[in-house]
């Protein structure tokens, strides 16, 4: 598994507690760069109001570390471009109705 597979798998762990689906399949995941030194993310929120974004970035963060240890990990919570339901995967839009 290559480096972006496994930081991807790793962000699969991480459950949106409101709706119940992982954050890949969400499609709040927008970016990851991986170099030899730092693991950098960019997510975001279905809503810019989400009360659970502190709690999602963490377990983001922490799923990451058990992925890559030694690394330095930044999550960044970014609103460009707006999340939408048509990032979701398949399987997620029929799973919420959409």
């Amino acid at each position: 598994m290559d480096d972006n597979a496994k930081a991807y798998d790793a962000l699969r762990s991480v459950i949106d507690p409101e709706i119940g689906i992982n954050i890949v399949d969400l499609g709040l995941v927008y970016e990851v760069t991986i170099k030899p030194e730092y693991v950098l993310v960019n997510i975001t929120m279905t809503t810019q109001g989400c009360p659970m974004h502190e709690s999602i970035c963490d377990a983001a963060r922490r799923a990451l570390q058990l992925a890559f240890p030694g690394l330095e990990i930044t999550v960044h919570l970014v609103w460009e471009p707006a999340w939408s339901p048509d990032r979701m995967s398949a399987s997620a839009r029929e799973r919420l109705g959409y």
